[in-house]
């Protein structure tokens, strides 16, 4: 149950956090937090990661839906198991990371990302991100280092 916990918190952690950015700022719009290092947007982002594929939004929602069965699948073989905790939390960061933005891409057509960060290297500073977006790269990682 801990990791079905995990998968509904990130889903409605991302879920309420752009319905909140969504109503409060404007399309395009953004606003500077934590002294300017970090900076909330409001982007919609019709691709998968750095824009890939965005002139082919269904074809991204496939690729979406497949891996996320896929994971699905792996996640709910390895529970009955319990035998690799860092897997499964993984795997649940991943399942609720990629269901928040796949049900974006279902609903809108788009994925809504919100925040950036300011650092020296400016095409860092370009790449806008959501939640979702960080648990599935920490997800992605647990599962590769945790892997037996």
């Amino acid at each position: 149950m801990v990791y079905a916990a995990v998968v509904l918190t990130v889903f409605l952690g991302d879920f309420f956090l752009k319905k909140h950015l969504e109503t409060h700022l404007k399309e395009g719009g953004h606003r500077q937090i934590c002294g300017g290092r970090i900076v909330l947007h409001r982007y919609h982002n019709y691709g998968a990661i750095l824009d890939f594929l965005e002139k082919r939004p269904q074809a991204v929602r496939n690729l979406c839906g497949g891996f996320l069965l896929a994971l699905g699948i792996a996640w709910a073989f390895l529970l009955r198991r319990k035998d690799n905790p860092g897997v499964l939390l993984g795997l649940s960061l991943l399942l609720g990371g990629g269901g928040s933005n796949f049900c974006d891409r279902i609903a809108k057509g788009y994925v809504v990302d919100y925040f950036s960060f300011r650092t020296p290297f400016p095409r860092i500073n370009r790449i806008v991100f959501n939640l979702s977006d960080f648990m599935i790269f920490l997800g992605g990682i647990l599962v590769a280092v945790t892997r037996k």
